[in-house]
């Protein structure tokens, strides 16, 4: 029995993508007909479609449906959040790690609704800056914390597949809010939680 994935995508929007990445693939100088790229087209389009699925998702929603009220202070860190994203300049991936760190201030969120916030602004076409600061803002905006802190540090393709050409060039960015940023303490105490190896 051949084997079928599941994966669901919008039937119009990946028949208009196709039509183009055949044009394209014509205009490269291949032959969109020949065995190996006949279903390149297809498969380029809903790969496109899974990986802007962001657009489709709201980040603050995802925050409210796990939102509780705690007497909680203490600073919440969630580290090594994997990240794959594409750069809006030339659409080829970037990819590495965000931390994220809040203040509680009366609620705290289920943990795993961070991630799945990073994913939600990630899945988009975007800027390591612009990303950086949604999130951000979205945990600023819907948690209302004391803080909010978020690193990232990541990988381009469009530097180390072309242009410059530097493979092993790291891309930091950083975006602090409340007593993260009027605090030098405690923004020292989260750089040495996400800097600690668990033993």
């Amino acid at each position: 029995m051949a084997y079928h994935r599941k994966d669901e995508y919008d039937q119009e929007t990946t028949e208009d993508l196709v039509k183009h990445y055949e044009v394209i693939l014509d205009k490269l100088g291949e032959n969109p007909n020949r065995e190996g790229l006949v279903k390149t087209p297809e498969r380029v389009a809903k790969a496109l479609q899974f990986l802007t699925q962001g657009y489709q998702q709201d980040p603050a929603q995802i925050l409210k449906g796990a939102m509780f009220a705690e007497d909680y202070s203490q600073m919440v860190v969630v580290k090594d959040i994997e990240v794959y994203s594409m750069c809006e300049h030339h659409m080829l991936p970037f990819f590495g790690k965000a931390h994220v760190a809040y203040i509680p201030n009366g609620h705290i969120v289920g943990l795993s609704k961070i991630p799945r916030i990073v994913d939600a602004f990630a899945r988009r076409l975007q800027v390591q800056e612009r990303l950086t600061n949604e999130i951000r803002d979205c945990i600023e905006e819907t948690l209302k914390p004391v803080g909010v802190a978020v690193v990232m540090e990541a990988s381009h393709l469009c530097m180390q597949m072309r242009g410059i050409e530097k493979q092993n060039s790291v891309t930091a960015t950083s975006a602090f809010s409340g007593e993260f940023l009027d605090n030098e303490k405690t923004r020292e105490e989260f750089f040495s939680l996400i800097s600690a190896k668990l033993s």
